[in-house]
């Protein structure tokens, strides 16, 4: 149930995670909350205040998916207001890996006489916060690939078999409208040089209500046209370039030294600007780039029904398949990158 409660806030914790709080006494929940948003108070503050029998709360055990902070951030430390509340017990899903907290909530709770059980779970709670883990331990975004594939595993019909320029629909609008609430839920999205020139994207979740990822591309000769949607300036977007033209109002032009550190040092600027998770729609080039470097995290992959005999392969990944389901017209199968 807490895992329930923390995930009810998937997209707006930002850049906090997803953190939900029960409290029990004798078999009976007394209290439950979630963080909603950040700034705004945690897991265990809400479930604190939706107690009414408050002189329950020293009887009570306290479950929690995520370590309770220890340091003043926006909201003061919930581990000070799980001591002030004398709860007995509390339980805990997975230490937090901001250094900040890190085991410093669960000592500073056992000195005051709170007992402490940790690793309830943990594996599915690491999983709910994968973006924030992924952030904190290895300092970069957390990576979803996506793409879409015919039945005989093409991306892209072959460019001589094209009588129009603009990219082709393998899914449909139920699949489209399933991308554009994808965008919701992550913070940035990143096409390459060919995807923004061929499909003119505007990479925003106008199908849906939500906020908009930000934008990035890579243009690193800087031959894309200032008519593209994606130099529109109207949402935040980020250009990668060798030789960085000047940066505009939501239109910002980032240095890369070379081509061999891309990745290294997209992902670093990205990681410094506070950007945990990243959707990369590019095409076979970019995504068997990241694949082959493993650098990525998580795969969604459309299947579509039809065929194109020949034409751009999809990439070729080998990660721990998870499990697919019918979307539309469309099979969507999930992978994940083996550890």
């Amino acid at each position: 149930m807490c895992l329930e409660l923390a995930r009810k806030a998937f997209g707006n914790t930002y850049p906090n995670p997803m953190v939900g709080c029960v409290i029990v006494c004798n078999d009976t929940i007394i209290g439950e909350g979630y963080h909603r948003k950040a700034g705004e108070a945690h897991a265990e503050i809400n479930a604190l205040n939706s107690v009414t029998r408050t002189d329950l709360l020293s009887q009570s055990t306290l479950y929690v998916n995520l370590e309770p902070c220890s340091h003043y951030g926006k909201t003061p430390p919930c581990s000070d207001a799980i001591i002030q509340h004398k709860i007995k017990r509390v339980v805990i899903a997975c230490t937090d890996s901001n250094p900040e907290v890190s085991g410093k909530g669960i000592e500073k709770m056992r000195k005051a006489g709170v007992e402490v059980e940790l690793g309830v779970l943990e594996e599915e709670a690491r999983q709910l916060n994968c973006r924030f883990f992924t952030f904190m331990e290895k300092k970069r975004p957390y990576i979803i690939l996506k793409w879409a594939q015919t039945q005989d595993k093409f991306i892209d019909l072959a460019p001589h078999l094209k009588t129009y320029k603009k990219g082709l629909w393998i899914s449909d609008e139920i699949g489209k409208k399933l991308v554009h609430t994808w965008r919701t839920e992550e913070q940035a999205i990143l096409v390459g040089t060919n995807t923004a020139d061929i499909d003119n994207p505007q990479l925003t979740a106008r199908l849906v209500s939500g906020s908009n990822p930000l934008r990035v591309t890579i243009d690193l000769h800087n031959r894309l046209s200032d008519g593209l949607f994606l130099k529109d300036q109207s949402s935040p977007t980020i250009i990668f370039s060798l030789n960085p033209p000047e940066s505009k109002q939501n239109l910002e032009y980032v240095p890369v030294s070379h081509r061999d550190t891309l990745w290294k040092e997209l992902f670093s600027d990205l990681y410094m600007r506070n950007i945990q998770s990243i959707i990369i729609e590019g095409g076979y080039i970019i995504l068997q780039d990241l694949i082959n470097k493993k650098l990525w995290d998580e795969a969604r992959i459309f299947t579509g029904p039809g065929f194109f005999r020949e034409g751009i392969p999809a990439p070729s990944i080998s990660g721990v398949f998870s499990h697919e389901k019918k979307i539309g017209n469309s099979v969507l199968s999930y992978f994940y990158q083996k550890n």
